[in-house]
């Protein structure tokens, strides 16, 4: 590439201008071939076979990918003007030096000697033996892996708890991350940006979600903006591609035995483009079933935007007086 300064950012741009699916193009799927597209760079000037196009875009991180069933439920009618909001708020931050971040609840996995998808290398014919049937082991239980995203580092926090999957564990996963990377990295904050999905723990209806998040936002002393993506989107989560994908990738085939190996292979979790992650085991208990009234509710210092208020929002710090 040295030779031919601009091929890697000429490709770049001809697969953008070919991404389908992702509004947000977290997902790079390409639908051009890779002769189609050495053929367009040569047209650019550019002296390249179909080969050496393969592994610039595995370079790039795109892949040839089929059709799969990833929708959920149908679209809704503003769902592309809440990406395009959702990425004008995350380049924003960006530019302002503020942290902008993705979060979301992994898939929750069994603790135990039980068998995990995909492959690894082992001596031929000895395989890892694994349980036979998927039963709880009580004494181990489940690990909930809460994420957090820092989109501008592309940095990943995780927080794997042992026990409810809730709006208090969320929301403690976040002020985690701040405590241990974020305010170092972000020394003069103002503003928090948060993307999340519509349901889940972090949902835009949980009201436990914004009332610990006022917590936060005292604690901090400053505001926290949150975007959740549009109902049915949740499969374009940007943690989803940029975090919880390589997790996947680098436990697979590994029966996750214990809390603390999960923790092992999420933290050691890395990508060609720099992605680095940390993980810390949450053994804290997190009570279902807590009730928000509408007095703690309408005590929230919330804004809404105009644009869908009921998923986009800033919720401010009160001061003590104020909540006194």
């Amino acid at each position: 590439m040295e030779k031919q300064p601009g091929l890697l950012a000429a490709l770049q741009e001809l697969v953008v201008s070919a991404i389908r699916g992702d509004p947000q193009a977290a997902l790079l799927w390409v639908s051009k071939s890779q002769r189609h597209l050495a053929a367009a760079l040569g047209g650019c000037g550019f002296e390249v076979s179909h080969k050496l196009v393969g592994r610039l875009l595995a370079r790039l991180g795109f892949s040839l990918q089929a059709n799969r069933k990833t929708r959920e439920g149908g679209n809704h009618p503003d769902r592309d003007a809440q990406f395009e909001l959702i990425n004008a708020k995350i380049e924003a931050f960006k530019a302002a030096g503020q942290p902008a971040i993705s979060v979301d609840t992994k898939k929750k996995e069994l603790v135990g000697d039980f068998k995990n998808g995909g492959r690894e290398l082992r001596p031929k014919g000895d395989p890892e033996p694994v349980r036979v049937h998927d039963f709880k082991i009580p004494e181990l239980g489940r690990a909930v892996p809460y994420g957090v995203y820092d989109i501008a580092a592309n940095d990943g926090w995780v927080r794997v708890g042992i026990d409810h999957d809730t709006a208090a564990f969320a929301v403690e996963s976040v002020r985690r991350w701040w405590h241990e990377l974020g305010k170092a990295r972000y020394p003069t904050p103002r503003d928090l940006l948060i993307t999340a999905d519509c349901g889940g723990s972090n949902g835009a209806r949980v009201r436990l979600w914004k009332v610990e998040l006022q917590k936060l936002a005292n604690e901090l002393g400053i505001a926290i903006t949150v975007s959740h993506l549009p109902p049915g989107t949740s499969k374009w989560n940007r943690i989803e591609h940029r975090l919880f994908a390589f997790i996947t990738q680098n436990w697979r085939g590994k029966p996750l035995v214990s809390h603390e190996v999960i923790v092992q292979l999420i933290g050691g979790t890395t990508t060609q483009s720099g992605l680095n992650v940390m993980c810390r085991i949450d053994n804290n208990l997190y009570p279902k079933g807590v009730i928000v009234s509408d007095a703690e509710l309408g005590a929230i210092n919330l804004t809404r935007d105009e644009f869908h208020g009921d998923w986009n929002y800033t919720i401010s710090p009160i001061s003590g007086r104020e909540q006194n």
